[in-house]
């Protein structure tokens, strides 16, 4: 019976994790995540510095007149007319919001809880569609109302979701029927 115990004792134990190596890996986990994020962060930035060039946002007046449709739905941000993935930073016109849009006589009010608000002159809109994609968001066919107009001498197309996906169609055709009516007028 001996030799049993003997070699009972002569077993060595299971190895205990090397805590400190694992303590390693994720400190260099977490610092290889921030060193992305900061990259990410900074080439926001210089998109916002590239893009310098565009006039500031105009502002609502102070009276739009009489609201022809109103819309609650969510902003996914605006990108160089044509160019559905080129991104509009500057201004604030890259961060996705909740939207609430109202279309007047005047133009187009853009008031985003939490990002910058901002106004598009009827002179100013030139063609609004059902698309399925913009910048960072790709939805079913027609799931996206996206509305070109001018800034300066850049023309922008901004997606917009409604909340009842059933209103794009009237936006649609309210928008391009207001937009040929200003047309002829020229």
């Amino acid at each position: 019976m001996t030799p049993v115990i003997l070699l009972a004792a002569e077993k060595k134990s299971a190895e205990v994790t090397d805590w400190a190596a694992r303590v390693g890996w994720l400190v260099g986990l977490a610092l290889f995540i921030a060193l992305v994020y900061w990259l990410m962060r900074e080439g926001w930035k210089w998109r916002g510095t590239l893009q310098g060039d565009l006039p500031e946002l105009p502002s609502a007046p102070d009276e739009p007149g009489e609201a022809r449709l109103t819309m609650s739905g969510r902003y996914h941000g605006s990108t160089t007319a044509g160019q559905w993935l080129d991104r509009i930073v500057a201004h604030g016109l890259g961060t996705r919001s909740r939207v609430e849009l109202t279309l007047t006589d005047a133009g187009l009010e853009v008031v985003r809880p939490g990002a910058t608000d901002f106004f598009v002159p009827a002179a100013q809109l030139r063609e609004a569609r059902l698309d399925k994609g913009i910048a960072g968001k790709v939805l079913t066919e027609g799931g996206l109302l996206v509305v070109t107009w001018a800034l300066g001498e850049r023309l922008i197309d901004s997606g917009f979701r409604s909340d009842r996906a059933a209103e794009h169609t009237e936006w649609v055709e309210t928008l391009n029927h207001m937009i040929n009516k200003m047309e002829g007028a020229r």
